[in-house]
């Protein structure tokens, strides 16, 4: 346990064993020589949610929040970004010198910095694959770089529905597509897929010659078979972990005032953590 005089983090959600944030903050703490700092993880669910943000004391500087805690923490919060308030989901809560809980989403400048570290900044079109939670912060990205149209490839018409009003709320052109018509999204020069492991194996195969850019949001098990795929035929892949490194990042600034966070250090780390296991 830290000891009294720590200031303290955490990253909540259900499950949270798999997690890779303490790796990755703890390696950014340990390059920032910040000895007074811990981070930690907690098994927390909806329900649990209230009583814990309630019982933390004045030690702590803030939270990082994973599935299914994103939209829950909202009403507990004094204050949310405009960049958590376009997608109605906070990852990250700040809590100030005067007790106030600031909730931000570094999921959607995470994505930016990904694929610009990869020398994207504009693209004409792109496709999306699937339509969740992540699939929504890949729009608001996405408003930011792409130019054109975003095909997103979904399930049902509820979920093409549901792609077109965020489209609306977040500036994009968005046209909906049957996930049967999946090899299609491949010619796009942006791919982003936010499917679930396994969900993408069957499109594999269908990879073109000479492809766009591929980011791919999952991090384990990694490569996936289309990054695989992708890389084999020359394209370039942004993988599940640059997001998740370029994500944190921004938590350690905004929890530590310390910039910039130590990308290459938190990286090796979270690399390291995934060859753990």
């Amino acid at each position: 346990m830290p000891s009294a005089d720590t200031h303290r983090a955490a990253v909540l959600g259900s499950p949270i064993a798999h997690s890779l944030s303490p790796a990755l903050h703890r390696a950014a703490y340990a390059e920032l020589g910040l000895v007074d700092r811990s981070y930690d993880r907690f098994e927390v669910d909806e329900a649990a949610l209230p009583g814990f943000i309630e019982g933390l004391d004045s030690f702590w500087a803030g939270l990082s929040l994973t599935m299914p805690l994103k939209r829950a923490v909202i009403p507990l919060l004094d204050e949310i970004s405009p960049t958590a308030a376009s997608v109605e989901a906070v990852n990250t809560v700040v809590f100030t010198e005067d007790g106030r809980r600031v909730g931000d989403n570094t999921d959607i400048p995470g994505m930016i910095a990904a694929l610009r570290e990869r020398g994207v900044e504009k693209v004409e079109s792109a496709a999306v694959l699937g339509a969740g939670a992540t699939a929504s912060s890949a729009l608001a990205a996405l408003a930011v770089i792409c130019a054109g149209p975003v095909t997103a490839y979904v399930r049902s018409r509820e979920r093409g529905d549901e792609m077109r009003g965020w489209g609306r709320r977040l500036g994009v052109d968005v046209r909906v597509a049957d996930w049967a018509e999946g090899p299609r999204a491949l010619d796009a020069p942006l791919v982003i897929a936010t499917t679930p492991a396994g969900t993408t194996d069957a499109v594999a195969a269908d990879v073109p010659q000479n492809p766009g850019i591929l980011f791919d949001v999952l991090y384990e098990p990694w490569p996936t078979a289309l990054a695989s795929a992708w890389s084999a035929r020359g394209g370039a892949v942004v993988g599940g972990l640059d997001l998740l490194v370029h994500q944190a990042a921004l938590q350690v600034e905004q929890m530590t005032g310390r910039r910039p966070a130590p990308l290459a250090a938190m990286r090796r780390a979270g690399e390291a953590a995934l060859a753990a296991r």
